[in-house]
C-alpha cells in the first residue's frame, strides 16, 4: 500500500565498475575541482590504497592540493579542525575522502568549515542548520557497510566537550560516490562480515520501519538480495573483485534507503552499545538485528514476513505458510550470523563482543534516548529496551 505522503532524495551520482577509479581526475574537473584534498587514514594508505589513487591521476595534470592520511577510527573535532587548516593552507578547492565511516565522516566535517569559512563545527551541529552549497565532495568507500557516501549525516566527537555532535543535512551529500572493487579487496575477513551487515541491518530496517515508501523499498530489497548471495563468499574470498563490487553496491544501495526512511530499534541498541561499550558498529548490528526484528514482529509481521522472499529466495518464500513467513526470516538472519561466525569469528552475542552483564541498564537507558528510535514500528521504554539486551547478551 502506498504512503500518503512521502519524499525521497537521492542526487548522488554513484560510478561503480573494475578500475572505475580512472574516472576521478574528469569527474573532478566537471565539478569544477583543480586541488583536491585527500582525506585517508594510515591503514587504507597501508595497504597501498593511495598509491592506486594517486596512479588514476596519471597524465590528467591536476593537481592534488594535499593528502592528509591519519583519520583515527573515531574522528573527533580536533581532527578536522587540523585537516581544515591544512585544506586552506594549501589553497584546496576540494575533497576527496579515501576511507570508511570515520574517513567520510570527517571529510564531511572539513567541509562544513571551509564552506562556511568557521573553525567551531558545534555552530553547525543538528538537523539542517547548513544553508549552504557545499565544496566539492568525492568519496570512495573502502569498506562495504555504512553506506555514508549516499547518506545526509555525520556523526563528530568533540573531545572537549565529551560529546557526539550529530550533522544532518541534504549539504552534506557528496557529489559522488565512486565504487572501485580495488578498494575493498584488502578488506579482513572479520571486517567484511561486521560491514556487511551493518549494510543489511540498514536495508532491513528501513523496509520495516514507519518511513518506508516504495523507492526506499525498491532498494532496500536490492540491497539484501545481493548481500545474501555474496556476503559468504565476501568473507571466504576476499580477492574476488566481482564479489567485492557486488558488496559495494548493496552498501550504498541500503545507504540510499535508510537515508530515506530511516532505521529503528536495532540502530538505537546498536550506537548505545557503541557509545558505552565501544563495540564497533558494525559488530553490534549483527548482534542485534535478529532481536529487533522479533521485538517488532508485534507491529510489522508481514512486512517481516515479505523479507524472506528476498532473503531466502522464491522457492523458500513459496513452501512457507505465511503465517510463519515473518519467524522464517528471523531464522535465516539466526543461520547467516551462525555461518558468519565460523566463518570468521564475528560476535552473534554481546557477551563475545566483550559486554559485561552489569552495563545492560546503561545500555537500556541511552537506547531508549536515541534518536533512530522515532521511526521503529513499535515503542520501547527502558524495560523493553533491557529484555531485547538481557537476550542478546
Amino acid at each position: 500500500m502506498l504512503p500518503s505522503y512521502y519524499e525521497f532524495h537521492n542526487p548522488v551520482k554513484i560510478i561503480s565498475g573494475n578500475k572505475a577509479l580512472d574516472n576521478l581526475p574528469s569527474e573532478l574537473e566537471i565539478l569544477g575541482a583543480k586541488r583536491p584534498m585527500v582525506v585517508t587514514d594510515k591503514g587504507v594508505a597501508g595497504a597501498g590504497l593511495v598509491k592506486i589513487f594517486i596512479d588514476s591521476f596519471g597524465s590528467s595534470g591536476m593537481t592534488i592540493g594535499a593528502i592528509f592520511d591519519d583519520v583515527p577510527p573515531d574522528s573527533s573535532s580536533e581532527v578536522v579542525e587540523k585537516i581544515t587548516s591544512i585544506f586552506r593552507q594549501n589553497q584546496c578547492d576540494s575533497l576527496v575522502a579515501l576511507g570508511g565511516g570515520s574517513v567520510i565522516d570527517t571529510a564531511k566535517g572539513v567541509n562544513i568549515l571551509v564552506t562556511e569559512n568557521s573553525d567551531d563545527l558545534l555552530k553547525f551541529s543538528g538537523a539542517e542548520v547548513l544553508r549552504k552549497k557545499m565544496k566539492p565532495l568525492v568519496v570512495i568507500p573502502t569498506t562495504s557497510g555504512t553506506g555514508s557516501e549516499v547518506t545526509v549525516v555525520a556523526v563528530i566527537s568533540d573531545v572537549k566537550r565529551n560529546i557526539k555532535m550529530p550533522f544532518a543535512s541534504t549539504y552534506l551529500l557528496p557529489d559522488i560516490a565512486l565504487l572501485d572493487p580495488r578498494m575493498t579487496l584488502t578488506l579482513p575477513p572479520k571486517m567484511t562480515a561486521a560491514t556487511a551487515m551493518d549494510a543489511m541491518s540498514h536495508a532491513v530496517e528501513s523496509y520495516i520501519n514507519l518511513q518506508k515508501n516504495p523507492m526506499s523499498d525498491a532498494y532496500a530489497v536490492a540491497a539484501i538480495e545481493i548481500i545474501c548471495e555474496n556476503v559468504l563468499k565476501a568473507v571466504s574470498d576476499g580477492n574476488n573483485a566481482q564479489v567485492r563490487l557486488a558488496m559495494a553496491n548493496a552498501s550504498t544501495m541500503a545507504g540510499i534507503a535508510f537515508s530515506n526512511s530511516m532505521v529503528g530499534v536495532v540502530h538505537a541498541l546498536g550506537h548505545a552499545a557503541g557509545g558505552i561499550c565501544h563495540i564497533p558498529h558494525g559488530v553490534a548490528m549483527n548482534i542485534f538485528l535478529p532481536f529487533g526484528l522479533e521485538y517488532n514482529l508485534p507491529k510489522c509481521r508481514e512486512n517481516i514476513g515479505k523479507l524472506l522472499l528476498h532473503i531466502a529466495g522464491d522457492e523458500v518464500y513459496a513452501r512457507t505458510p505465511e503465517s510463519r513467513r515473518a519467524e522464517q526470516t528471523i531464522n535465516y538472519i539466526v543461520e547467516l550470523r551462525k555461518a558468519l561466525n565460523e566463518l570468521c569469528g564475528l560476535p552473534i552475542n554481546l557477551k563475545q563482543a566483550g559486554v559485561t552483564e552489569d552495563k545492560l541498564s546503561e545500555i537500556a537507558q541511552a537506547a531508549i534516548n536515541d534518536p533512530s528510535i522515532v521511526m521503529n514500528p513499535r515503542e520501547m521504554d527502558v524495560n523493553d529496551a533491557l529484555a531485547i539486551l538481557k537476550k542478546a547478551f
